[in-house]
């Protein structure tokens, strides 16, 4: 059974359009350089064939992914999601009182994450934990580098 994976609605527009790029241009670029590379004759002792074919294989992974991600993916309807409670999609600003620090994140499927971007997945220990509850609430989070406690501050769209 195929896993169902959660996705915002600008996480999947952000899949098709990667999707689009590598069956088109990428893969287009991607023949360029294995004819290139067969141009240059003997194939058995050829490096930038086998590069050209590695980087075929990746791409073909790739959007065999993002395919089986699509086609099991459900789209969360932002104008579904109340600010009464965290959810997959939500803004939510928390106030982390181990390290004393406010953090702002945005809860998205495990496929949009980018810590850096301050998006968590719904399936990591800081969001898993913060789905569901509102604003006030104190979490406790079990998280690598040992037990933190958040206080819910606020909750967007």
């Amino acid at each position: 059974m195929a896993k169902i994976v959660t996705l915002t609605a600008e996480g999947k527009k952000k899949l098709e359009e990667e999707l689009d790029f590598l069956r088109g241009e990428k893969r287009k670029e991607i023949a360029e350089k294995i004819k290139v590379a067969r141009s240059y004759g003997d194939l058995s002792e050829n490096s930038e064939y086998d590069d050209a074919k590695n980087e075929q294989a990746i791409l073909e992974a790739r959007i065999v992914t993002i395919e089986a991600t699509l086609k099991n993916a459900v789209v969360v309807d932002e104008a579904d999601i109340s600010n009464e409670h965290i959810h997959v999609g939500s803004k939510v600003k928390v106030e982390n009182k181990t390290l004393k620090k406010k953090f702002e994140y945005k809860i998205v499927g495990s496929n949009e994450s980018n810590p850096k971007e301050g998006k968590i997945s719904d399936e990591s220990p800081i969001g898993k934990a913060l789905l569901g509850h509102k604003k006030g609430d104190m979490v406790e989070v079990e998280t690598p580098s040992g037990e933190m406690v958040f206080k819910v501050t606020s909750i967007s769209k």
